[in-house]
């Protein structure tokens, strides 16, 4: 018997997330659907960022960023990421590792749709991860991108999102005296059956 009860009971660990993300978003003071996101460069440098995650569907959790970052052409090389959701108030995170692919057809249109306009305008005139001259640029870039697109701005060809789908997921919950619960679900490829292990603390 692994104890594997409360919060950490279920057989399907993206129900579990979702459940915790839940139970964050109640008592979270900002942002409970930040991740930090880890990838590695063509050398194989780690590099780590915060994003926020804007989906946990059934098999993937997914998030949306500028597919011309520095980020992006790191997940585009490795076609691999890691992230971990870390959440103070409730004393809990989730780890994840994973394989990554574009999600940039109706469910991408239909979150930027869904952002607010000046968010809207601003992916069109970042340019992420590039070097820039000055705030002034950037908001010079804002003006010129709002007379051009107006105030139903299509979505960017270079703006979407990535769906990661995890081959491990650790849920993690503190324990007194630092005796943590930790519980990886790990499967060899998509689609086999997950094995869940309890792991020391």
């Amino acid at each position: 018997m692994d104890g594997r009860d409360g919060i950490f009971a279920g057989e399907d660990p993206f129900a579990i997330a979702q459940a915790w993300l839940r139970e964050a978003e109640a008592v979270e003071v900002n942002d409970p659907n930040a991740i930090a996101l880890s990838t590695v460069d063509a050398d194989g440098l780690p590099n780590v960022r915060m994003v926020l995650l804007k989906e946990i569907e059934p098999q993937a959790f997914v998030f949306y960023t500028n597919y011309e970052s520095q980020k992006a052409r790191e997940l585009e090389g490795a076609g691999k990421c890691a992230f971990v959701l870390h959440w103070k108030s409730i004393a809990r995170q989730i780890r994840v590792r994973g394989l990554v692919h574009k999600e940039d057809g109706p469910q991408a249109d239909a979150y930027y749709a869904s952002r607010s306009l000046k968010s809207r305008l601003g992916a069109w005139a970042s340019r992420q991860s590039q070097p820039l001259a000055s705030r002034a640029a950037l908001m010079a870039d804002v003006a010129k991108v709002t007379a051009k697109h107006g105030t139903d701005p299509a979505r960017p060809p270079f703006w979407g999102g990535y769906r990661i789908t995890p081959l491990e997921i650790e849920f993690w919950a503190d324990g007194a005296f630092r005796l943590h619960d930790r519980f990886r679900w790990t499967r060899g490829t998509v689609g086999e059956k997950w094995v869940v292990n309890r792991l020391s603390p």
